[in-house]
């Protein structure tokens, strides 16, 4: 059973930060690239930052060097810092595998958490 339960979501001022965290299944997280997507206003959703089974990051370039993403093995978490944030950064955002994990032979994804940056 595929697991992923996003949170840290919140509305924040431009130049403010948040963490984001997510919670997936043990073999999930043990066995897996995770990745930070989002979902901006009209757009499809993309990946954003991804950290492999051995801490190797990427970032696209929007976000680098504002946004750091991490894992936790101890709590099979991932999270992601975000520093900075820009209005263009409000969306909704979600943790999956990458690339995204299957279930029924449909892309499987959790309910994502809100992230607003306005004045």
């Amino acid at each position: 059973q595929v697991q992923l339960v996003e949170s840290g979501g919140d509305w924040v001022q431009p130049g403010g930060s948040l963490r984001l965290s997510c919670v997936t299944s043990e073999d999930i997280f043990r066995s897996s690239t995770m990745g930070w997507y989002r979902t901006l206003p009209g757009k499809a959703r993309e990946l954003v930052a991804r950290i492999t089974t051995g801490s190797i990051t990427y970032y696209v370039g929007s976000v680098k060097g504002r946004f750091t993403v991490s894992r936790d093995a101890g709590k099979n978490s991932v999270y992601l810092q975000m520093n900075s944030l820009k209005t263009e950064d409000t969306g909704v955002y979600y943790c999956n595998t990458v690339p995204a994990a299957m279930m029924a032979s449909r892309e499987y994804w959790g309910q994502g958490t809100q992230v607003t940056v306005s004045s």
